[in-house]
Parts: C-alpha cells; structure tokens; sequence
C-alpha cells in the first residue's frame, strides 16, 4: 500500500474557536440592503399598528414610529412576508430602484 502525501498539512480544528465554520474568514460588510430587489412601503393612512408585520418578519427588521409600522432597510432583506401578512394590505412591495 503506498502512502500519498498530501500537499499542504491537514487541517487542525483545534485551532477553530467554539466549533466555527473555518471556511468565511472574513466578515463581509454587505447588509441586506445592499442586495434586495423589492422593498416594503408602507400606507401609513391603512396602517392600524396591528403588529402582524413585526411579529412575522424574520429578520426583525420592522420598527415602531409614532403611528405606524416601518421597515428598517438597512437590514430588510424584501422576501414580503410583511406585505403578505398584513390583514389590512397596507404594506406593498416595490421595486428596489423606483
């Protein structure tokens, strides 16, 4: 049987901390933002302040102002499940560059 070395040593997980991925070793300044396609805009005369959009958004991007609910879009990565939630159809979804 003949032994193949490997060209590089093998990879030690001990130096990865708590268990890490060792693959991203970079942390990337991109935020969702930057990426998304459609964004949430919101009717604020519709708006009642139900909450239903900042219950079901999973990237709790949604914030509370004086007398309605607004996404954060810095962080709102438009997937519109705040638009398809909300019972009263005050969020819409619209295109990233209108």
């Amino acid at each position: 049987m003949t032994l193949i070395k490997q060209s590089r040593p093998a990879f030690d997980s001990s130096t990865v901390p708590g268990g890490m991925c060792p693959i991203a070793t970079k942390i990337s300044t991109m935020l969702p933002g930057d990426w998304r396609a459609e964004r949430p805009v919101v009717d604020r005369d519709a708006c009642v302040m139900c909450a239903t959009c900042w219950i079901f958004c999973p990237v709790q991007s949604i914030e509370e102002k004086a007398a309605w609910f607004e996404a954060n879009l810095l962080t709102c990565k438009g997937c519109g499940i705040c638009a398809y939630e909300c019972p009263h159809r005050a969020i819409s979804m619209v295109e990233e560059n209108k």
